[in-house]
């Protein structure tokens, strides 16, 4: 089972432990830095996920994969250093993506860095993670489908935190989907109303588990009740763990 979207860094390595007792095997997790930061500090921060939550992880059984980029909400004045950090983490292997990145309050600064990392993406063939945030999710996700086939082929993309409000916006190209079963987002029971209607081969399965409030467990947790009510394993398999498989190479 794959959790596609979690923020290690923010979590308890109890919280590794219970995950993998309840059957995730793989998780991606994503940068996203919750205070003001420059670019010492979002280079630290990166580094961190990459050499010290992968290992920490892997103490409790989980293969933790990483995507690292700018987050909207940790834009910097000077992020050349974190873009050429990037092409040497692509390059060595190290990354499975760029993300999580794209928009949140649809600020100059924001939209530029944004552009930038599509750009990096579409050079190195990269996959990229696309945030789109809790408040005016409508108004910003179709800024992001706007720009990012100017810079980018939609099938190198996921577009994450997807409801139903919004779906109808993005069901009909070529983005790979992430449903984040998340307090506040999505329950258990609006995703698989989700599933239901649209099928199961365009969609994620995420907790984005971080210092907000989260359910590491959500995951599995949908998957199981999937299973309670009866959809065909072959479905369940999709959103488990082979849609990503297949997206992310991994």
């Amino acid at each position: 089972m794959i959790d596609t979207h979690i923020h290690a860094d923010s979590r308890s390595s109890e919280d590794f432990k219970d995950m993998y007792l309840a059957g995730i095997d793989t998780a991606i997790t994503c940068s996203f830095y919750p205070y003001k930061v420059n670019e010492e500090i979002l280079l630290n921060h990166l580094n961190r996920i990459l050499e010290f939550d992968t290992n920490r992880a892997s103490k409790y059984g989980i293969d933790l994969k990483v995507a690292l980029g700018i987050h909207p909400t940790n834009t910097v004045k000077n992020p050349e250093v974190i873009f050429n950090e990037l092409y040497s983490w692509i390059d060595n292997k190290q990354i499975v993506a760029i993300g999580e990145i794209g928009l949140e309050d649809l600020t100059d600064i924001e939209i530029e860095t944004f552009k930038k990392q599509l750009i990096i993406a579409d050079e190195t063939e990269s996959k990229v993670i696309i945030h789109t945030p809790r408040k005016n999710k409508l108004e910003v996700l179709k800024v992001i489908l706007d720009i990012v086939p100017q810079y980018l082929d939609e099938k190198q993309a996921v577009i994450d935190h997807i409801n139903p409000n919004v779906i109808g916006e993005v069901i009909d190209k070529e983005y790979m989907l992430g449903l984040t079963v998340q307090p506040q987002k999505l329950d258990v029971a609006g995703a698989i109303a989700i599933l239901d209607e649209f099928g199961f081969d365009r969609f994620f399965l995420d907790s984005d588990m971080s210092n907000n409030p989260s359910d590491h467990l959500s995951v599995p947790k949908t998957i199981r009740e999937l299973t309670r009510l009866g959809y065909k394993q072959s479905d369940i398999e999709k959103v488990s763990q082979n849609n990503a498989k297949e997206f992310y190479k991994i």
